[in-house]
């Protein structure tokens, strides 16, 4: 068959195609980026769905809008006004399938082929393989600790002139990093003083282990005059409620909503309206910050367990910065004591130990780092992650 030349410039997940080799019985797996399926509200999702069907059972089982099912948007809104983003209304939203329809979106309606998009060097592997899809060249800002250097990527801003800049500040995929408050202020200015747009991805910004990080980039853009029209802000439920219900949404200015509800109505027509009505049964209920609270709890106490069990298994051998939030920790080898520094090599040894994670490389769109590793805490209780782990101690011993 002649497929179409765009498929040149992407290859399948290397995330997907590892999942594979996770059928072996007994395997521990730290690879995927899932919530645990024990954390999901069944009883309120039920209800939710219950009421949604009693309610309004034409609206939730027929067509909708595409710009998504009106009593949600505004049920959205609430949420955003929660989390300081008071400003958000219903119509400057849209609600698409997944927060990654959100950034395929973006591909259409902003990437030409050649056209520059600057990206975390490491970020969202599916990110990078998007964006690609529609010919961008994509340019990579070194993260720290503290998420991404904005020193280096004004630079970089005012050396290329991208097409936009994706960001994920709060408990990064993979990085785990939280961009810290004057970074996010400098974000914003450099967006109006360079006139940028700047994307801000917060699939996890709801899932802290001790106090609130700082707040999106998008509630304090109305400390920052002008930036909101350079902003867009992608949200999404299935970290905090289920993935299962594709429910995300975009916020962005009006022009740029436009045409990403019509390139929405290309793809699908709409989101799954049962979805939309159940999420919005969901918030309107109250439910959700009881669910986070349960949901910060066990993940804390697995991410402390993962730093713990690390430091005592590889000691020096693995260097990491504990995570605040999120879903993952980033970690690179470091080679001490003649012992394996290659994340893909140390991968290998893994599996064969009955344990698996992601190596580094596939996160960066240029110049990966061959020493990095993500490790996922989600779905693996305290007795789980504490023997992976020391799998991953006798796989280093091995290799």
């Amino acid at each position: 068959m002649q497929f179409a030349d765009r498929l040149n410039n992407v290859e399948t997940s290397a995330i997907r195609e590892l999942f594979k080799l996770l059928g072996k019985p007994g395997i521990i797996s730290f690879a995927g980026g899932f919530p645990d399926s024990a954390m999901f509200d069944v009883a309120g999702i039920k209800e939710a769905s219950d009421k949604a069907l009693t309610d309004e059972p034409g609206a939730a089982l027929q067509y909708g809008a595409t710009e998504g099912y009106n009593p949600l948007r505004e049920q959205l809104a609430a949420f955003m006004a929660s989390k300081g983003a008071k400003d958000v209304t219903p119509e400057g939203l849209i609600v698409t399938t997944g927060s990654q329809q959100a950034l395929d979106l973006l591909g259409k309606t902003l990437i030409s082929p050649g056209d520059k998009v600057i990206v975390e060097g490491p970020t969202f592997l599916a990110t990078i393989q998007c964006f690609r899809l529609y010919g961008a060249q994509l340019i990579s800002a070194p993260v720290d600790g503290n998420g991404v250097d904005t020193d280096q990527l004004e630079q970089l801003i005012a050396e290329h002139k991208p097409k936009f800049v994706y960001l994920i500040p709060t408990f990064g995929n993979p990085s785990g990093a939280l961009l810290n408050l004057e970074r996010r202020r400098k974000v914003l200015e450099m967006a109006v003083k360079h006139q940028t747009l700047i994307v801000e991805d917060d699939p996890y910004g709801d899932l802290y282990f001790g106090d609130a990080p700082p707040p999106s980039i998008l509630a304090l853009s109305a400390q920052v005059p002008g930036s909101r029209e350079y902003l867009v802000h992608c949200g999404s439920m299935s970290k905090v409620l289920s993935p299962g219900l594709r429910v995300g949404w975009m916020i962005a200015p009006a022009e740029l909503l436009a045409k990403a509800t019509m390139c929405k109505q290309f793809s699908d027509a709409h989101t799954s309206t049962f979805a939309q009505a159940t999420a919005a049964q969901y918030l309107k209920a109250g439910r959700m910050p009881a669910t986070l609270a349960r949901v910060r709890k066990v993940y804390a106490e697995r991410a402390q367990a993962m730093g713990g069990a690390l430091k005592k298994e590889l000691g020096d051998a693995i260097s990491f910065v504990q995570p605040q939030g999120g879903l993952f920790f980033w970690a690179s080898l470091t080679g001490a004591g003649g012992k394996v520094k290659d994340g893909n090599e140390f991968a290998k040894t893994a599996i064969e130990k009955g344990v698996a994670f992601v190596p580094g490389t596939p996160f960066y769109a240029v110049n990966p780092d061959h020493s990095t590793l993500r490790l996922s805490f989600a779905t693996a209780d305290v007795a789980k992650i504490e023997e992976g782990v020391g799998r991953l101690g006798q796989a280093m011993s091995r290799a």
